[in-house]
């Protein structure tokens, strides 16, 4: 946990015993990025242990958390002299680059689909969310909750809010980055390792409507161009992390409302968002490897900035086995429009858990891809219910750099033998009073085996099955005539009956489906049956 007085010009961080670094920040900002940033980094050196992290050199990672931040009620107004005292803490985080494929999904609901940072963070963080609901439910200890206005019901503290920290951009849209020429190349181009998979293709047990739409095909000249090595391509190409220091920073609005975002290429969308400032030319993009998902219109594959088409609805390749795992850009999105709280902790909140912000650490970076992605696909959405809505998100980066992302040890391993590949372990951390830590591989905790698969020791404590099995120890704990009306109007008895009996995020989920993602994959019920 930090305490700072942000009302002060200059702030000190000790990074550690031996080393403070000062950063700058603003009278009337409550915090910056890079303050978030450097909490996570510390966070993840210091609580998380070896296991589960890259092999020096040979490895690499993204990193992402949840922060929470909390100015006291009665420091509102930041004067000088009283100024506002301001906690931030870490209250979860995931590290993580792999998915598996739908061949290995299982209706059980103990193994993890995806395993991407973004997705393990928040994962852990519902975590961390059912553990202060607990508290909260029998008035042990103080809670993030207080109740709400109607039976049953808890809404979060007005002294709290929530930041989202990646250490990368999220893949999918938001990594549609342009490239300018004219610009210098500080890091290789960021290209995932899975990048040359195979495209997702429809099948009889993906639901998704429409026609299977054929993607972009990353073993094309072009995308073979883009895994030059990091010297060679520097000549030829141009980064988005430089492109991010000449106007990443700027504060730019949403994209026009009378803009299909859709329908533009990167290229196009340059024209409209001033993207290309001066004479500085789009001459091409950094590729996604997400594929397109079936049903969308697809991307175009010509040369240069216009290979692909952004605002589309993606889907995580797999190594020849395609997955059901929506892109981290439109998981995103979505939890801007529905919370990150899930459809089971709906049952006792009267409103949504939003993100205020997300920071993003230093690498390839487009705001205006950001914000296309994470909030102007959905800006139109309408007729939502009661408490959920899209949500004004602060959008920012940070200049620090990640020491294990791809380009710092690309970096640091200069003439190093063997390839550089991402870390086949995902870490999980929440800020809970039992097992916080949870490294996994494939889906399954570190170590399993094909004999322990299926028994209780091969969970994770943030697969469905886990996290449904802690509702449940909620429920248990809570007298009936206390549960929420959600809960005691009809008998629920498996996942999927519980999810469905969450009436108000159903019902926000289908008109955001109707509205902006119509495409979206979703798994068949059978998936959820368990108990």
């Amino acid at each position: 946990m930090v305490t700072s007085r942000p009302s002060c010009r200059r702030i000190l961080l000790a990074i550690s015993e031996a080393r403070v670094v000062e950063v700058s920040a603003p009278a009337q900002t409550m915090w910056t990025a890079d303050e978030i940033a450097l909490l996570c980094y510390e966070h993840y050196g210091i609580r998380l242990p070896k296991k589960g992290k890259p092999e020096p050199n040979n490895e690499w990672t993204l990193l992402a958390a949840v922060v929470k931040i909390q100015s006291p009620a009665d420091q509102d107004c930041d004067t000088p002299d009283k100024p506002a005292q301001v906690t931030k803490e870490v209250v979860s985080m995931g590290t993580g680059t792999k998915c598996i494929g739908q061949s290995k999904m299982r209706k059980s609901g103990d193994i993890l689909n995806d395993s991407h940072a973004e997705v393990i963070a928040r994962r852990s963080f519902q975590r961390y969310l059912l553990h202060q609901l607990q508290l909260a439910a029998t008035l042990k200890e103080d809670s993030i909750f207080v109740p709400g206005t109607q039976k049953g019901l808890w809404k979060l503290r007005r002294d709290l809010f929530f930041v989202f920290f990646s250490s990368h951009t999220p893949c999918g849209d938001a990594s549609i980055i342009p490239m300018l020429e004219f610009e210098d190349q500080p890091c290789c181009p960021v290209i995932r390792d899975w990048a040359s998979s195979s495209s997702v293709e429809a099948s009889s047990n993906l639901e998704s409507p429409g026609n299977e739409r054929k993607c972009e095909d990353l073993d094309s000249p072009v995308a073979k161009k883009m895994r030059l090595e990091p010297m060679t391509a520097a000549r030829e190409v141009t980064n988005g992390a430089t492109h991010h220091q000449s106007f990443g920073k700027q504060e730019s609005g949403p994209i026009s409302p009378g803009i299909n975002s859709c329908n533009l290429t990167v290229e196009g969308l340059a024209a409209v968002t001033r993207i290309a400032p001066g004479s500085a030319k789009v001459i091409d993009v950094y590729r996604t490897g997400a594929k397109c998902v079936p049903g969308e219109a697809g991307d175009s594959r010509k040369p240069g900035a216009a290979f692909h088409q952004v605002g589309l609805l993606r889907v995580k390749p797999g190594r020849g086995d395609r997955t059901r795992s929506m892109s981290c850009s439109d998981k995103m999105a979505r939890w801007n429009v529905l919370g990150c709280q899930g459809a089971l902790l709906m049952h006792f909140l009267e409103e949504p858990i939003y993100l205020s912000a997300v920071v993003i650490g230093k690498c390839p970076y487009s705001q205006e891809a950001m914000q296309r992605a994470l909030t102007g696909r959905c800006q139109n959405v309408s007729a939502l219910p009661k408490g959920f809505g899209v949500q004004e998100l602060k959008i920012l980066q940070s200049d620090l750099l990640f020491e294990q992302s791809r380009c710092a040890v690309q970096a640091k391993r200069a003439d190093s033998p063997g390839r550089l590949v991402p870390c086949g372990a995902a870490i999980s951390w929440s800020a809970v009073p039992e097992q916080p830590l949870d490294v996994t591989a494939n889906g399954f905790p570190q170590g399993t085996t094909k004999k322990t698969t299926g028994s209780l020791q091969a969970r994770s404590q943030i697969s469905k099955v886990e996290l449904f099995r802690s509702f449940q120890k909620l429920l248990s704990r809570i007298a009936r005539d206390k549960w929420p009306d959600s809960l005691r109007v009809q008998k629920l008895d498996t996942y999927q009956d519980y999810k469905e009996a969450a009436s108000s995020y159903q019902e926000a989920w289908s008109t955001l489906r109707k509205q902006a993602f119509g495409s979206w994959i979703r798994n068949p019920p059978d998936y959820h049956q368990f108990k």
